[in-house]
């Protein structure tokens, strides 16, 4: 990926890297859409983004790692089976090496689907 690329499209993201890390992307954004069907695709942040009742998840491809961001909700709530990973407040890395996670990252979605949907039943409920 070029620095200062900025993408109009995640078919244009996920091209913008080698054929194995592309795999893996496209294994992230199946995963995604397997786990919240009705959750739309996006860039943001140039980054692939998906949004269902506000912010849902984003990925991102680096060097060395594929970076999922579920939210600080999204790796608190799984901590334990996140151990094997290296994470931060609102960060998960899935090394380039390694098979992504597809059972976990379903989870934590389906998660963070579920919390959005609270959230916003929460705001229907206050009009």
């Amino acid at each position: 990926m070029l620095p200062g690329t900025k993408f109009e499209s995640i078919a244009a993201y996920h091209a913008a890297f080698p054929r194995e890390v592309q795999s893996k992307l496209k294994q992230m954004h199946d995963t995604v859409l397997a786990a919240a069907p009705q959750a739309e695709p996006s860039i943001s942040y140039n980054m692939p983004a998906f949004k269902y009742h506000g912010v849902l998840v984003y990925y991102a491809a680096f060097k060395n790692h594929i970076g999922f961001y579920p939210t600080a909700s999204g790796i608190a709530s799984f901590a334990d089976e996140l151990k094997a990973y290296k994470t931060s407040k609102g960060a998960i890395q899935f090394p380039l090496d390694k098979p992504i996670p597809v059972s976990l990252v379903k989870k934590i979605v389906t998660f963070r689907k579920k919390e959005n949907e609270a959230k916003a039943s929460l705001k229907m409920k206050k009009q």
